[in-house]
């Protein structure tokens, strides 16, 4: 589809402008087709650079949220990725294509099983389960990168234990208006932290999260 590649060139385009300078990221997200893991009255939104609705008021994040967030991963061949809440699937399978093998947790099991079906239809080898994310997986840990794609008030600390060592943990933390992204790594056992601006994501509901309503 010739517009559809074009609008994903601008896409990528506008990301660059805006300061992702990951070349292997920027060419993923050129690779990975958008419109895929939205629901049909956005598939001409979908790459537009905003988050869209995919059902049960969850969101595709949008293309620079997803950028920058897996930028900040540092994603690399090889690499044992857990990501909490898998939603349209679009941020596993960039970690997917980068070359990380993916784990991924879903509360809503109607957005899991649509995720999967685009998962087998692009033979994408993700491994997913639904249930409560902020709990982490401990059956596959440890992992060398988290990444959190709803916003936590405080970070869960079954997802620090599940860290291995120089691993590291990006997540939203804030209340529900709007969150800072912090980027957390295990260092000699311990955990240095830094935050950088402001985002906006729907809340992490479970154990350790938020409750839900």
């Amino acid at each position: 589809m010739p517009r559809l590649d074009d609008e994903r060139k601008e896409m990528i385009d506008l990301l660059r402008e805006r300061g992702i300078i990951d070349d292997r990221v920027l060419t993923v997200m050129m690779k990975v087709e958008r419109h895929l893991f939205v629901t049909q009255p956005f598939f001409n939104r979908a790459y537009e650079d905003t988050a869209l609705p995919i059902g049960k008021e969850q969101t595709i994040s949008q293309p620079y949220t997803v950028a920058f967030m897996t930028q900040e991963l540092q994603p690399r061949s090889g690499m044992k990725v857990l990501e909490i809440g898998t939603g349209s699937g679009y941020q596993a399978a960039v970690l997917a294509e980068l070359g990380c093998r993916v784990y991924t947790i879903e509360r809503h099991l109607e957005l899991l099983n649509s995720a999967r079906r685009v998962f087998e239809k692009l033979g994408y080898r993700i491994i997913s389960r639904g249930g409560d994310g902020t709990v982490g997986w401990t059956e596959f840990a440890p992992y060398d990168g988290i990444i959190v794609t709803a916003g936590a008030p405080e970070v869960p600390e079954p997802l620090m234990n599940q860290l291995a060592e120089g691993g590291r943990l990006v997540i939203p933390v804030g209340d529900l208006t709007a969150q800072r992204l912090r980027i957390i790594t295990k260092v000699n056992g311990g955990f240095e932290t830094k935050e950088l601006q402001g985002f906006k994501f729907v809340p992490l509901i479970g154990k350790k999260g938020w409750e839900k309503k």
